[in-house]
């Protein structure tokens, strides 16, 4: 068992975290006020590579581990969960999709421009009514000769205002339940195809989330990924990728309230000495550290096992579920340590905790990340 970064892995992580520096940080705060999508940001994300870090580069791609991948997340999402989140749909879900289950063409046409960046896409599975239940849908594409048409409602779409390609999953045939559902590529400016206002949302608020809405939507069957009915099959093996990505910006998030709290605690004077001097704030940021290496480990051998091709379902929502839960009881105590300072906005501390709270919800509950435990572990 190695625990030693490859030299490849060092580069990510110096480069991500100097990108994140110089490019992320000085706005973050009024991105985040002011729900400002990080337009030229993603752009110089783009232009590093990291849009599309695991994808083979014969389709535009930097070929590399999943581990790297991770390491990236967590760099960009302790400076800004927002942008993160952006390059977490793009490479888990999208560009996963394209590589794993598209033919050649498909490939050719959506997966190259997706990986280099020039082109951004969204990941459109939840309904109004679903929820948890992913299979409930109502979006309905009926076959018309060599076309489908698609009619309905998609909700909690991120990425789905900026982004130009739609990654679809809807029903292909009514009353067979999760057999009935198809994907679907689908170019945001296919008539029909109209997106809702930005949600006010607690967190993550640079980062764009929507309805989409489909009015008879003329889809071409060769966007179809795969075969009919393959669609929540490819659903939830994709889901358990991006799980490990949500794990790692779970992760950053909560790196930066470990920091976050030991510098407030050695510069922050109180009974005429540093905080940092009080058992009361050195066992806050101790638990902290230990749950974060726990959570890290978790996180990083979830994605060993998706490099060497084992299955790594279940430790892929241990790991999301323990870092989300990490980051939240992190970011809680970075507040708590700031005292009034991390109440208010100017610091950006509070931000961590509304952040925080997201990764606790998408891509799979705490509470569905545990019932995919249990029958793993009851199989």
């Amino acid at each position: 068992m190695k625990f030693d970064l490859t030299q490849e892995q060092k580069m990510i992580k110096d480069m991500t975290q100097k990108f994140a520096a110089e490019e992320l940080a000085k706005d973050s705060i009024k991105r985040d006020i002011e729900k400002i999508w990080p337009k030229e940001q993603i752009s110089k994300m783009a232009d590093l590579g990291l849009l599309g870090i695991m994808v083979d580069s014969e389709w535009g791609g930097n070929n590399m581990d999943a581990i790297s991948y991770c390491i990236a997340m967590e760099e960009i999402a302790k400076v800004d969960a927002s942008a993160a989140v952006v390059m977490s749909v793009n490479n888990s879900l999208v560009c996963y999709i394209f590589e794993k289950y598209a033919n050649n063409e498909q490939k050719e046409k959506y997966l190259i421009p997706l990986a280099k960046g020039s082109k951004l896409g969204c990941f459109s599975l939840s309904e109004p009514q679903s929820g948890s239940d992913a299979s409930n849908m109502n979006v309905y594409a009926k076959e018309d000769g060599d076309d489908f048409i698609i009619s309905g409602t998609k909700n909690w779409v991120t990425n789905g205002i900026n982004s130009d390609i739609i990654m679809l999953f809807c029903l292909t045939e009514k009353g067979v339940g999760h057999k009935g559902i198809s994907c679907f590529i689908v170019d945001k400016e296919t008539e029909g195809v109209s997106v809702g206002k930005p949600e006010e949302k607690l967190g993550i608020r640079s980062s764009d989330t929507c309805e989409i809405y489909f009015d008879q939507a003329r889809v071409s069957r060769k966007n179809l990924i795969g075969n009919l009915g393959d669609g929540f099959k490819i659903a939830l093996s994709t889901l358990d990728g991006g799980r490990i990505g949500i794990a790692s910006q779970a992760l950053g998030i909560a790196q930066a309230s470990l920091e976050n709290s030991i510098k407030y605690s050695k510069e922050r004077e109180q009974f005429g000495r540093p905080i940092a001097s009080q058992q009361a704030i050195q066992f806050k940021l101790a638990d902290m550290a230990m749950e974060i290496e726990a959570a890290r480990m978790l996180t990083h051998k979830a994605a060993w096992k998706k490099d060497n091709k084992k299955d790594f379902s279940a430790s892929a929502s241990m790991a999301k579920v323990y870092s989300s839960e990490v980051a939240m009881r992190a970011s809680t105590q970075c507040v708590q340590i700031h005292g009034g300072y991390g109440y208010i906005k100017e610091t950006g501390v509070e931000r961590l905790m509304r952040d925080a709270k997201i990764t606790q919800i998408y891509e799979g509950t705490s509470e569905i990340q545990r019932v995919v435990i249990a029958r793993d572990l009851l199989k």
